[in-house]
């Protein structure tokens, strides 16, 4: 196994961890290329049990290569799906019948026969039975060989909510709230998300031969380290694989990040004290102990099992005061230098420059650097209808009070295009061209007012468009060549001393992951190839990698790398520009988890929090600040 992949030690269930989540996938999907392939050559059929959701994609698109391109045959595979929306008819957007469909089934020769997926369709009588026939199904295939599982928030296995019986086969189910909210972004509103599905039981689960949890990304880390760490519960149905005989969690970096391995290493046995494991250990240890770095002592070392830290390295004043000057070293009151240089910041959205950076991007203006700033994807979906309503009805009456004319063709101006889908529109329908379009033109205009609120004006701005975006609903395709190939044309015209990245691989909906792994691909070739030597046509100079979190999360003190100070007059501005983003202001389509606080909202209250960290940790008191981590790669 590559030393990329870490076994966790100390876990209730066997738990490995890889650098991100398409290497975890593909491992998954070479598991269950071995066994099918030993399946097809013995003549025997293979079955298995498969999730839906984000999670499972990247497995689905690799089986999908394997079947092309190195002829991984799948028509003596038998599938069950683990859960459907119900009611919910089976043409339904939202449906995992035709998720499935779109995403796997229409790409490989698994047989229209094979396929098993529990109706959304049925009358409410009807469900009882169905379920019990399901069961048969299963067992007349000769139980499942693989199942493939991702966890929800609640820690949730299938639709098996807090509270599920580990006996429970399939049924009907009321889903939680939290459920609920979580796939409101997909429904386009919580309304519209159906109150009840159709599921395995955890018994049914928990009957295959082999299990797979996949967990990515570090909103899952929390759930995913209780159902790995602690004790099995109803509470947590996903802990029930505790007692499976052959279930394994594979999780990337991020869902791993609360792991104790991991967190606090040191308590699960001997540990080596790198810099960053002791900046860990020592941060954590100030804050828990709410002292200053300078002030701890050896008793606060050894009461929270730091004591091999000690015998390691020396007394406590000097460890901490080691990790002292490591963290001042962060504080960067000029994040560019004094030498005027260029910058580019890279925005998944519209918006997520000035929510994630608009202070740091301030201060880089008023020192006088020349800041670029590339908004990769358009934001459309993210528009309400409402707004879309209000904007073609302010071009009309614009044009028309200045005797001008709105564009007409055959099918209407297009204010009555917008205004007749809409009026048609159902709830989760995808939008029409000229509604997205006119939705893309809305983040556009509030892009440009907000970055000129920085003082950045409009020709330092790049509208990229990148095409993995360009679906029209919350799913998006694979980065594409072309994608990394404008990303690397602008580095190459721009030829900056420092580019800024999202690094926020918590996005709910994946566009900032996507995002980011497009630029590091595109940072990799112009490091590696010829196009990025000084001969070349593209001379780049020795770029800086700057990453920063979206509005979901923030870096941990110990990690951060570049600390900006902003004063009270830098964060009103930044409010300010966040503000001119009116369409995901007050309520955005997208607000991310249970947080409903607005991202202005969000965004002080998370630059106030890092200043507070920094001082309790007895470094110097600022009003607010911004953080960064450099990638290296």
């Amino acid at each position: 196994m590559a030393s990329t992949v870490s076994f966790m030690p100390h876990t209730r269930v066997p738990t490995v961890v890889f650098p991100n989540s398409v290497a975890a996938s593909k491992h998954v999907a070479r598991e269950i290329d071995k066994l099918v392939r030993a399946r097809n050559a013995a003549g025997r059929h293979t079955v298995l049990g498969l999730a839906t959701g984000s999670t499972p994609v990247g497995l689905y698109r690799e089986l999908i290569r394997l079947h092309k391109d190195e002829a991984l045959d799948l028509s003596q595979v038998i599938t069950f799906n683990l859960d459907e929306y119900y009611p919910l008819p089976k043409e339904d957007p939202h449906s995992y019948f035709r998720w499935m469909h779109e995403t796997f089934f229409k790409h490989v020769n698994v047989k229209w026969e094979n396929i098993h997926i529990p109706d959304g369709t049925m009358r409410q009588e009807e469900c009882e039975a169905f379920c019990a026939e399901y069961e048969k199904k299963i067992k007349a295939a000769g139980g499942i060989d693989i199942q493939i599982l991702g966890i929800g928030r609640t820690g949730h296995i299938g639709f098996n909510e807090p509270g599920s019986p580990k006996n429970s086969r399939t049924r009907t189910i009321t889903l939680d709230s939290i459920t609920r909210r979580d796939a409101a972004a997909g429904f386009f509103g919580e309304e519209n998300v159906p109150s009840q599905a159709i599921t395995m039981g955890v018994a049914s689960i928990l009957d295959a031969r082999q299990i797979f949890l996949m967990a990515f990304g570090e909103h899952k880390a929390y759930i995913t380290y209780k159902a790995i760490e602690l004790s099995p519960t109803e509470a947590i149905t996903a802990s029930f694989l505790q007692d499976h005989a052959n279930a394994t969690f594979v999780l990337d970096k991020a869902a791993a990040a609360e792991m104790t391995a991991i967190k606090r290493p040191w308590e699960v046995g001997p540990c080596e004290w790198t810099e960053e494991t002791v900046c860990r250990a020592v941060v954590g240890l100030s804050l828990s102990a709410k002292k200053g770095l300078q002030k701890l002592n050896d008793e606060d070392f050894r009461d929270h099992h730091l004591y091999e830290l000690l015998r390691e390295k020396g007394a406590a004043e000097k460890i901490g005061e080691a990790v002292f000057h490591n963290r001042m070293e962060t504080i960067k009151m000029y994040p560019a230098g004094k030498e005027k240089k260029t910058i580019l910041v890279f925005s998944p959205h519209p918006d997520d420059d000035v929510i994630s950076m608009g202070g740091t991007i301030i201060r880089l203006v008023q020192q006088g650097h020349t800041v670029h700033i590339a908004y990769m994807t358009s934001g459309n979906i993210a528009v309400f209808d409402h707004d879309a309503r209000r904007f073609v009805d302010f071009v009309d009456e614009f044009l028309g009070a200045f005797g001008d004319s709105a564009e007409k063709s055959s099918a209407g101006t297009m204010k009555d295009r917008v205004n007749q889908f809409l009026d048609a529109k159902k709830p989760g329908e995808s939008d029409t061209p000229d509604v997205l379009s006119v939705k893309g033109i809305i983040r556009a205009t509030e892009a440009r007012a907000a970055a000129l609120a920085c003082g950045i004006p409009p020709e330092q701005l790049e509208f990229m468009n990148l095409r993995f975006y360009r679906t029209g609903t919350v799913t998006k395709d694979p980065i594409q060549p072309q994608d990394v190939d404008d990303i690397t044309e602008l580095i190459g015209r721009l030829k900056p001393a420092q580019i800024y990245v999202a690094g926020e691989l918590s996005d709910p909906h994946g566009t900032h992951r996507l995002c980011a792994e497009a630029i590091f691909e595109s940072v990799r070739q112009l490091r590696t190839s010829e196009r990025g030597t000084p001969n070349s046509a593209f001379p780049i100079p020795n770029f800086e990698v700057w990453l920063y979190k979206g509005a979901w999360e923030e870096w941990e003190p110990h990690e951060i790398e570049m600390a900006v100070p902003l004063s009270p007059d830098v964060l009103e501005r930044k409010k300010e520009a966040i503000f001119r983003h009116q369409s995901q202001k007050d309520s955005a389509m997208f607000p991310g988890g249970t947080d409903r606080r607005e991202f202005w909202q969000r965004a002080e209250d998370r630059n106030l929090g890092t200043a507070r960290t920094f001082d309790a940790l007895g470094l110097p008191e600022y009003y607010a600040m911004e953080a960064f981590v450099q990638w290296k790669e």
